[in-house]
């Protein structure tokens, strides 16, 4: 087929070399970056390891090479999401092992097999080395009694003797960050209770480190309505983090009168919502300068920033998503990516602004024959029905070998993120890409809640969890109709997570005009019942429903006790081990739909939790989903601009 004589075809219909097998296969998880003597580190997950964990080390001549052995993941489950499962100094690693949650120490060369350091039933995360006094301190998650909550400390582990370890603070409900100051006399961490998510409410706190304990603890910063972030300490034993108290998450630091001082006054995100633990948007250059990533327009970019006089100044790169950002000796390094570039673990020389991919996610996307099919998104604002404005991407359709019958009008598959306070992905995503190389438009809709554009929009999810998300998804909908860019009549919608709840709540809308802009459905473990999800779920999430949803709403508010407004088809994706929202959460609403005579089609995936991370499981939802959507909604009649 000749590049410049494409074939003329119906959207939807369009064939693609970006088939479900080369996504599943493509993807891999970029986590976690860690500077140590000069080698980088970090944690991949790879779906073609049945979505093992692993460890990997740059090595001086270029190549990377995993520090672990076959049989072990570095993915810890504290908080069930987990985040900063391996810490390495001097060339040690230590990480929590998915399959017994027990951490290990692992020797440079990794020959030897990796030697256990705690016992079974505890969770570790977020560690960092004390090596002065032979300690690991992190946060633990304590499981060992089925019949109470979790209980989550700070610990300190002695690294020559095996053992729980020593509480350090406690008390709280929730821990994250703790961080030693440079001289080792100090100690800060985050804490946080219920019903408070740690993007709602954080408390930073700093106590004297003896070695055996935490003396003279006190709060210095957070509280009620202000949400910390990131804690550390300056070389020269200054305390820095990040707070929205301005209503944006700025970085400050505390003065010598315990005063939080704003140094880069700016509305944009210099921190994000901490689903995961050890996540990191600045990093010491020098007790003068940090590097660090914020999002200013819903677009990341990564920045030196002056201590001193608050001058920021942003690096030229070719990204527009940061994340994971280090920076030891000189060196800095980090996770990246761009609409048209795959995420890449890089390192950067901050002084010549000279960056390097070391590691790409994909190299699928750099293929001349993938990337000339590849969609760039375009931002988009729109109107919302109470007066405010959301944001959304909006990928167009592409592929360089088809184009559509003059005046055709493209399906629109609507993609609603998890969380809910989350957002659209900025970097390449091989799975929209799927979608858009065979015809069908994506909108990805950062609805209100979405994290990026400050606290009040954040909070405009307060309670109206169901209601404004939905709403800005049809307003996004109605948008792209208007100005005649999609075909009204073959719009469907997908979502995960919290995501899924957003499409089943648009399914059973009470508003008719809102449910019926979509004529189908995708939920991949989905919520579809709030109040069940209050029972079952795990602690870390169990009291966020109170400040989504009001209690005392929940029923109605709950898509599964609205069903018989369903008039859509809907296909379910449900992992079979998930603990965040259990299979019963699905095969209620499957039980619904199909009592209600309405196509329901419903995947469990064995050895699957929440969020599919083995080959065939990507493969098989992406490819079922597509042939659900295309059986029921595609093939329709298409729509010309003239009769939109």
């Amino acid at each position: 087929m000749s590049r410049t004589d494409p074939t003329t075809a119906p959207f939807g219909t369009w064939v693609s070399p970006i088939t479900p097998d080369l996504v599943a296969t493509a993807m891999v998880d970029l986590l976690d970056v860690q500077i140590d003597g000069g080698d980088v580190y970090w944690i991949e997950g790879r779906p073609q390891e049945a979505g093992r964990h692993v460890l990997v080390r740059h090595q001086a001549d270029g190549s990377n090479a995993d520090v672990l052995q076959a049989s072990y993941s570095a993915r810890t489950r504290v908080h069930e999401y987990g985040g900063a499962a391996s810490i390495v100094a001097g060339g040690t690693s230590y990480f929590s092992n998915f399959s017994d949650q027990r951490l290990y120490r692992q020797g440079r060369s990794g020959n030897a097999s990796p030697e256990p350091l705690t016992p079974a039933g505890l969770r570790y995360a977020d560690g960092r080395i004390d090596s002065a006094r032979n300690l690991w301190i992190g946060v633990r998650e304590d499981h060992l009694d089925s019949g109470r909550e979790a209980i989550n400390t700070i610990v300190a582990l002695r690294l020559d003797s095996q053992g729980p370890g020593a509480v350090l603070a406690q008390g709280h409900d929730f821990y994250a960050s703790p961080r030693l100051s440079p001289d080792g006399r100090r100690l800060a961490w985050l804490a946080w209770n219920h019903p408070d998510m740690p993007w709602v409410g954080t408390q930073l706190w700093v106590g004297d480190f003896t070695g055996a304990g935490v003396e003279n603890a006190s709060q210095v910063a957070g509280g009620p309505g202000e949400s910390v972030f990131q804690p550390e300490w300056a070389p020269d034993g200054v305390l820095h983090f990040v707070s929205d108290r301005s209503g944006w998450w700025n970085i400050h630091r505390l003065d010598a009168s315990g005063t939080a001082v704003n140094l880069c006054p700016r509305q944009a995100e210099f921190g994000r919502p901490q689903w995961k633990l050890g996540m990191s948007t600045y990093a010491f250059l020098s007790a003068k300068e940090v590097v660090c990533t914020y999002v200013e327009g819903g677009f990341g970019a990564l920045a030196l920033l002056d201590l001193d006089s608050g001058a920021l100044k942003a690096f030229d790169l070719p990204f527009t998503e940061f994340s994971s950002v280090r920076a030891q000796g000189g060196k800095v390094a980090f996770v990246a990516g761009a609409a048209a570039a795959a995420s890449a673990v890089v390192v950067l020389d901050p002084r010549t602004g000279q960056a390097t991919p070391i590691r790409k996610a994909t190299g699928v996307a750099d293929q001349p024959a993938i990337n000339r099919h590849l969609s760039i998104p375009l931002p988009i604002e729109f109107g919302t029905p109470h007066g405010h404005k959301a944001f959304a991407l909006f990928y167009p359709p592409r592929n360089a070998d088809f184009r559509a019958p003059e005046g055709e009008l493209p399906p629109l598959l609507v993609r609603c993120h998890g969380g809910p306070t989350s957002s659209a992905a900025r970097t390449l995503d091989m799975r929209t890409q799927f979608w858009t190389s065979r015809g069908i438009a994506v909108v990805d809709v950062d609805y209100g809640g979405s994290a990026g554009y400050g606290r009040a929009y954040r909070e405009r999810l307060h309670h109206a969890w169901g209601i404004v998300d939905a709403e800005d998804c049809a307003a996004a909908v109605r948008h792209l109709c208007e100005r005649k860019l999609v075909d009204p009549d073959r719009v469907v919608i997908s979502g995960s997570s919290a995501g899924g709840f957003t499409v089943l709540s648009c399914l059973t809308s009470a508003h008719s005009s809102l449910r019926r802009l979509f004529k189908a459905g995708g939920s991949h473990y989905g919520v579809s019942d709030p109040q069940a999800l209050a029972r079952d779920t795990h602690k870390f999430e169990s009291r966020y429903l109170d400040w989504l949803i009001a209690p005392q709403t929940w029923q109605e508010r709950s898509p599964v006790h609205n069903a018989d407004a369903l008039e859509a088809p809907v296909a379910f994706f449900q992992g079979a081990e998930d603990k965040i929202v259990p299979p019963s959460q699905t095969e209620e609403m499957v039980a619904a739909l199909r009592r209600k005579g309405i196509t329901a089609q419903y995947l469990l995936f064995a050895g699957e939790q929440h969020g599919f991370r083995q080959r065939q499981t990507i493969r098989w939802a992406l490819e079922a989903e597509f042939y659900f959507f295309e059986t029921l909604v595609f093939r329709a009649g298409p729509r010309s601009k003239g009769s939109a």
